[in-house]
Order: C-alpha cells, then sequence, then structure tokens
C-alpha cells in the first residue's frame, strides 16, 4: 500500500507538472522526503502529509482516503486482517479487561492509552494513531453503524488512565454512549470472581453473510480465530461473561458513581439476585442473536 501510494503521488505530481522539491515546498518538507514516499522508503507518511499532498495535488481526497491502509501495514497480519474484518462487521460484541475499548474512546483517552506504547518513536506516530483510531469512530454515526455490544470489567472504571479529568471524560462518553442506538454497555464487577477470558481482551465479530470470527488479545499479542468450532467456543465464554455482568442500568449506576468516586456506592445487587439475573440472561440468549449470529431489531435493546 505504501508503494501504491507512493505511486499515486508521483502520477500525480508529474500530471502537475511539479518538481518533488517544488511539491516538498507545497507542502513543509524537504524535497528528500517526497522521495521518500514515492518510493516507498522510509518513514511511512502522517495523516497531516496525506491531507497535505492531497490538497497541493488536487486529488479529492484520494490520498486521505489510502492513507489509512498504508497506515496499517505497521501492525502484523493478524492484525491488520482483524482491523479489516472489524471495519465490515454488522455485530461487534467485545470484553475489556483493563481499557475502555478503542470504539468508545474519547480523544484524550486514547492519547493516554496509546502513550503507553513503549516502541512509539515520537509525539507524531502518536498522533497518527490517534486520528486513525478516531476515525475509525466515525463509523459509530454512519448508516451502516454496527450493533456494539460492549462488556467492561470494573477494572477498567478503577485504573485513571490519563488522570483523573481524562477519566471522567471517558466516563461521561461511557454514559452517552450506553444511551444510543444500537450500543449496550455492561460491567463486570470484581465480587463475580475470576472467569475464562480473564487476561485479555476478548472480540466476536460478526458479518452481513452471517459469518463469525473471534480476536483475543493482549498487551503484546494477538490471535484471530476463524475456525467455526473454536468461534462457538468463544461465543460461550462471552455468553457467560454476559450474564455474570450486570445489567445494562445496573451498570450506568457503577459508572456514575465511579465518576463521583464513591466505588462502593455502586447499585450492586445481592449474590441471590446476581444469580438470578445470569440465569434469565442465558436463557434470553439463548433464543437472541447471541446465540444465534443474527440481528435484533433496530432500536431494540434487551432486558436485563
Amino acid at each position: 500500500m505504501a508503494a501504491l501510494f507512493g505511486a499515486r503521488v508521483r502520477r500525480l505530481r508529474t500530471a502537475a507538472g511539479l518538481t518533488q522539491a517544488e511539491l516538498g515546498d507545497r507542502t513543509h518538507v524537504v524535497s528528500t522526503r517526497i522521495t521518500q514516499i514515492e518510493r516507498a522508503s522510509g518513514a511511512k507518511p502522517t495523516l497531516e502529509l496525506a491531507r497535505a499532498l492531497d490538497a497541493a495535488l488536487g486529488a479529492d481526497d484520494l490520498l486521505v482516503e489510502l492513507w489509512p491502509y498504508v497506515y496499517r501495514e505497521a501492525f502484523p497480519d493478524w492484525s491488520r486482517k482483524f482491523m479489516e474484518h472489524s471495519e465490515r462487521a454488522v455485530v461487534i460484541r467485545q470484553y475489556a479487561a483493563h481499557v475502555v475499548p478503542g470504539m468508545l474512546q474519547t480523544e484524550d483517552y486514547a492519547r493516554a492509552v496509546l502513550g503507553l506504547d513503549a516502541l512509539l518513536d515520537d509525539e507524531e506516530q502518536l498522533e497518527e494513531r490517534v486520528a486513525a483510531r478516531m476515525g475509525r469512530q466515525e463509523r459509530l454515526s454512519s448508516a451502516d453503524r454496527p450493533e456494539l455490544w460492549v462488556l467492561l470489567d470494573e477494572a477498567v472504571l478503577r485504573r485513571p488512565i490519563g488522570g483523573h479529568a481524562v477519566m471522567r471524560k471517558q466516563l461521561s462518553r461511557l454514559i452517552d454512549a450506553d444511551t444510543e442506538r444500537r450500543i449496550t454497555v455492561q460491567l463486570l464487577p470484581f465480587v463475580q470472581g475470576g472467569h475464562e477470558a480473564m487476561g485479555g481482551s476478548l472480540t466476536i465479530l460478526t458479518l452481513a453473510d452471517g459469518s463469525e470470527m473471534a480476536y483475543t488479545e493482549g498487551s503484546d499479542y494477538g490471535r484471530l480465530i476463524e475456525e467455526p468450532v473454536n468461534v462457538g467456543r468463544y461465543k460461550v465464554i462471552y455468553d457467560r461473561l454476559r450474564a455474570a455482568a450486570l445489567p445494562p442500568v445496573m451498570s450506568l449506576d457503577m459508572i456514575r458513581s465511579a465518576m463521583e468516586g464513591d466505588y462502593r456506592g455502586a447499585n450492586l445487587p445481592s449474590r441471590s439476585e446476581r444469580r438470578r439475573l445470569a440465569q434469565e440472561q442465558l436463557q434470553q440468549s439463548g433464543g437472541r442473536r447471541l446465540r444465534g449470529g443474527g440481528r435484533r431489531a433496530p432500536g431494540r435493546r434487551p432486558g436485563p
């Protein structure tokens, strides 16, 4: 993709009758940077530079639209494949053990999370990653937005990534998200103890043709699972987590309590009440999309 991007830049530059030095002047970079881009050598172009090139060459957003694919080449094969499937999924089910999933992150929270990567080269690379993450969120407001179901471990609320101000804004975003169509947020409290997905995150994607895949990820690894039998096992794990989690209304109460700095004040149900709710949710999932993979009617949300 970097080679394709470079070839397009070279073709547009030639058509415009510009030298590499002249294009560099118009985009505020040295001519050798233009040479690197056209030869697909050196550092990949930033989103800001892609926009500048697009404007200078009158590319009508062609280069900006190509940039995410160039950016993805920095990721391992399995990660790129997962990102591609995510963009086409009609249903996304996620469990997050440590941080809010990227689709629901605020910009400041995303910057704080991505900035923890010890392998970051510089601030420019960080801003590229933040821009790419924010760009992927645009699908939630598009006509083909997926149905998003997010389970958060209580640890996600307790860890103030980026500081209390950033975290408070992030928690507010979670509350707002749960009121949006086709988005559900649930909390898995510590009192539920251990479970099969501890230590990392779990995502299950459903595509328009009904096919499904699972993706597990830790701090330095990721695994895309496509075999139906294995995907089915991860779906069962996810159903169990959903059944153990607090219902959406109680989850919102817990998030609000976290915003107030009073975790003990959350309205947690008794052990017997949690057992009853878990049984009801497992029964409901048997006839709904979580088991069958179908899409539920727009605007409807299953009861707790």
